[in-house]
């Protein structure tokens, strides 16, 4: 009878997760079939199929897989898991639209480093946005354009007439050149970032070829070779356009193949940024921890609490001697502490602040 009793509430208590074997799983199957079912809404019960796509769609798969991958095991680390929780929980906050423009739109923590870099971001990471933005509703069909004897194009929207446009109007024009816009912006972003990389020393010592530049030089690579279409098609009238298009379309598929396992994968990441400033925000207005040595106030208390909690969970203790935890500490009285314990002389005692300790960027 107890037997039966516990089968049955096991059996009760399963749920959607466990037919999956991981989370991974789980968020890519439904991933696959959302594409799918928007896929058969688009093409209007896949009678409308460009199977000259077919490659794009392929690696936008894989890339999806490998984002989802990466994106978990980012996900469950203890620290993570802390900000996406609050994050949601935050999420809804009067000040979570500024935040979001800020961070993801205009990019001010970038300018506040610099005009050049701020322009060089916002040309690669527009540039981008809109490339994407034009290429997987073309891959996935979600969006296509007829055209009647009439000299007008139909914008077709998930299976619907969306409007009649001009062939040679201006909404047709920029139809056309959506692409091409988005790559003249990358390259003029990348050939920025180069350039920076190359003549600025620090940047000379701090960049790696694999990590730092093949990235660049990717995005280049399909900027010009996109650009190159265009030229093909207006100016060679069509000579050697095929073969262009394959090495175009392999080079978007190794890229997006790469993109989350490389330094690129920010990109798809940034939005986690907003649920890290709302929760520093929130709990910053809730109560401040005070730095056990100099008595400023550095962090909120519940992020202080927190980062004890996962330094615990990965069983790394700083408990001092002197009755606090090394989180406790601001981080100049934090570094002068560390070399306290080397030196045997107590440097986080001295009231003396670092020339640095308040710079920004």
């Amino acid at each position: 009878m107890q037997s039966t009793t516990v089968a049955t509430t096991k059996k009760a208590g399963r749920t959607v997760n466990d037919a999956f074997a991981s989370h991974f799983a789980k968020s890519m199957f439904l991933t696959i079939v959302g594409l799918i079912i928007l896929t058969f809404i688009g093409t209007r019960m896949f009678t409308h199929i460009d199977l000259n796509l077919y490659g794009y769609m392929v690696g936008t798969l894989v890339f999806i897989g490998g984002f989802f991958y990466r994106f978990i095991a980012w996900g469950e680390r203890p620290p993570t898991k802390i900000i996406i929780k609050k994050g949601l929980k935050l999420l809804f906050r009067k000040s979570t639209p500024k935040t979001a423009v800020s961070h993801l739109a205009i990019f001010d923590f970038i300018r506040n480093r610099g005009v050049y870099r701020w322009v060089q971001h916002i040309l690669i990471g527009w540039g981008c946005v809109l490339a994407c933005m034009v290429t997987f509703p073309l891959v996935f069909s979600w969006m296509y354009f007829t055209m009647e004897d009439n000299g007008y194009y139909t914008i077709v929207l998930f299976g619907m007439n969306l409007m009649h446009v001009k062939a040679d109007g201006i909404i047709a024009w920029m139809s056309y050149n959506a692409l091409n816009i988005a790559a003249i912006m990358v390259t003029a972003g990348v050939c920025m970032a180069l350039y920076r990389r190359l003549k600025n020393m620090q940047a000379r010592a701090e960049q790696k070829f694999m990590y730092d530049f093949l990235p660049l030089y990717l995005l280049l690579f399909i900027s010009v070779t996109g650009l190159l279409l265009t030229f093909q098609n207006v100016v060679l009238h069509g000579w050697m356009q095929p073969q262009m298009s394959l090495i175009h379309q392999f080079s978007v598929i190794v890229t997006l193949i790469y993109l989350p396992f490389g330094k690129l994968a920010h990109i798809p990441f940034r939005p986690m940024s907003v649920f890290a400033r709302n929760y520093r925000e929130y709990y910053a207005e809730q109560e401040m921890k005070k730095c056990k040595v100099c008595g400023d106030h550095f962090v909120s208390v519940e992020q202080s609490k927190d980062v004890i909690n996962v330094l615990g969970v990965n069983e790394m203790e700083f408990n001092m001697e002197d009755g606090f935890n090394l989180a406790e500490l601001c981080l100049p009285c934090r570094r002068k502490y560390r070399i306290a314990r080397f030196s045997g002389f107590p440097t986080h005692q001295v009231k003396v602040k670092e020339a640095n300790q308040n710079a920004k960027g």
